[in-house]
């Protein structure tokens, strides 16, 4: 039986499947309160102690994913209701599930989207907790098998040794979502989307991640013409490899840049900079975790990415706190994130935390070749009032006899007013597309959401026609344009992208080699 999913992340898996679903072992009641109590706070403390072994080892979006889930086991908020319940006579487990799953209930049931998403990080924590008092030390999944359920908590990802192949299969999920990212920058194959099944099959499976299905109890031939596509599959990557150290050229000779996206300065570590064009896009919200980090930190940040670079580029994006990324001391709580004080908006309403950023850049500055952009951007006004504190913390900086140098100043083109009318941003220094906020405010359809993930695509004509004719504007005004999000990185829309006139594509470290090789195979 094969079920078609959306692909999340390419590849192909051949192995048992194991049961995400699958719920806890059995708790054994403690003697009495005291002992109850005494069982959750440490089946707690064994849940922060594994989090905190795995943020020692993950980078960029894992690590901030993690860092969250730790705040959270250590707010005493959430793990108050449960004590009171077990001091009421419930034992552990059953007053950790009520307290959390009645905040899970409420984080689901909020008009903002940012909580509605956090839900699952919730459901992920309380199931932590419940491993850890249950003991259930058969939860692991066995090397190379094929992880199937509603959803997969990121924490179970991380936990997850993918030395040995595997794959994920999911009824639910979505392409956008925090391990779909993990599972790309990994090579992880992972499908989502496809739909609850009638019954719980068990068994081998095979897990077609570049088209998008998942096969159950195959064939002789089904499993013949799997192993065909799986190879041909890795041989292509294979042969990919070999573009990883050359330019991107398309066949016809058209030279491509392709640089990458990172997250933390030790992201650049396992990057060799002679396979890339730079740094198209370094995320910055990820340095404002638990608190905001002060000049002399992001200074550092910054430098390192520089330094590592050289001579060659490196486009770092001031904060882009709110939406799906709150920030603590920062970001507001508003009725829709995604469409509200997000971006460079938020950074313009603080411009107390946005200029200790400005001088961090501005300092950082003459260790290489920054460039800077602004997220969110959507009037021309909110440009010149970003770019007015620049020179006003240059003016400050100067004054004070501090080195710096003023980089140039691009924009985010992910807001559809300025993909329609770019003429407004004539005096910016360049452009570089978002494709996933484009993409998802064309066609209304967010990019967590499986439901709708069949439109949000970056192929579809309304969305390539904008990125056309932001590319068009760009060379007739000598204006350059890249594209930074996670289509460009995929094979399968490179060709379209090429077509629609971009010559610059920044991509996850992992799709690099994937890159090259399907700009090699585009006639433009």
């Amino acid at each position: 039986m094969r079920i078609e999913g959306i692909p999340a992340s390419a590849g192909y898996a051949e192995g048992p499947l194991f049961d995400l679903d699958r719920p806890p072992a059995a708790y054994r009641s403690k003697a009495g309160a005291a002992e109850e109590k005494a069982a959750l706070k440490a089946a707690i403390g064994k849940a922060l102690s594994r989090l905190t072994s795995l943020v020692e080892n993950a980078d960029g979006d894992a690590a901030g994913i993690l860092e969250f889930h730790i705040a959270m086991l250590e707010d005493d908020a959430l793990s108050g209701p449960a004590f009171v319940s077990i001091g009421s006579g419930e034992p552990a487990d059953v007053a950790w599930r009520q307290a959390l799953d009645g905040e899970i209930a409420d984080y689901e049931a909020s008009n903002q989207d940012y909580f509605r998403a956090r839900a699952a990080d919730l459901r992920d924590i309380r199931d932590q907790v419940l491993r850890a008092l249950s003991e259930d030390s058969d939860l692991a999944a066995s090397p190379g098998a094929i992880l199937y359920g509603t959803d997969i908590a990121p924490t179970r990802f991380l936990e997850t040794d993918w030395s040995s192949g595997g794959g994920i299969a999911l009824k639910g999920g979505s392409s956008a979502s925090h391990v779909a990212m993990l599972a790309r920058s990994r090579g992880v194959p992972m499908v989502v989307g496809l739909g609850a099944s009638a019954d719980r099959p068990t068994g081998n499976a095979l897990l077609d991640a570049e088209h998008g299905g998942i096969v159950f109890s195959p064939s002789p031939a089904e499993l013949e013409a799997f192993r065909q596509s799986s190879s041909s599959f890795a041989t292509r990557q294979g042969k990919a490899q070999a573009f990883l150290a050359q330019p991107a050229v398309t066949r016809t000779g058209t030279p491509v840049r392709v640089q990458v996206n990172i997250a933390y300065p030790s992201d650049v570590d396992g990057i060799d900079i002679e396979t890339c064009d730079g740094v198209g896009l370094m995320r910055t919200e990820f340095l404002f975790g638990k608190s905001l980090p002060d000049e002399e930190t992001q200074y550092h940040a910054y430098r390192k990415v520089l330094e590592w670079a050289g001579d060659k580029p490196v486009t770092i994006r001031t904060v882009d706190a709110g939406g799906d990324k709150p920030v603590p001391g920062f970001t507001v709580e508003e009725t829709n994130p995604f469409l509200g004080l997000r971006g460079i908006r938020l950074s313009l309403a603080r411009r107390d935390i946005f200029r200790v950023q400005i001088r961090a850049l501005l300092r950082a500055a003459v260790h290489g070749n920054l460039k800077v952009m602004f997220p969110m951007i959507a009037t021309a006004e909110e440009y010149s009032q970003a770019a007015a504190l620049f020179a006003e913390e240059q003016a400050a900086l100067a004054m004070g006899g501090a080195a710096h140098k003023l980089p140039p100043l691009g924009i985010m083109v992910e807001v559809p007013s300025v993909a329609i009318a770019p003429e407004a941003f004539a005096n910016v220094a360049f452009f570089s597309i978002g494709s996933n906020d484009l993409t998802q405010y064309v066609m209304a359809a967010a990019r967590d959401n499986a439901a709708v993930a069949p439109l949000n695509s970056v192929r579809h004509p309304a969305v390539l026609r904008l990125i056309a004719s932001v590319a068009a504007f760009g060379r007739e005004q000598g204006i350059p344009v890249s594209l930074c999000g996670d289509a460009g990185g995929d094979p399968a829309a490179i060709p379209a992208l090429l077509e629609a006139g971009l010559r610059d594509l920044s991509v996850a470290p992992a799709q690099l080699a994937m890159a090259k090789a399907a700009i090699a195979g585009v006639s433009v």
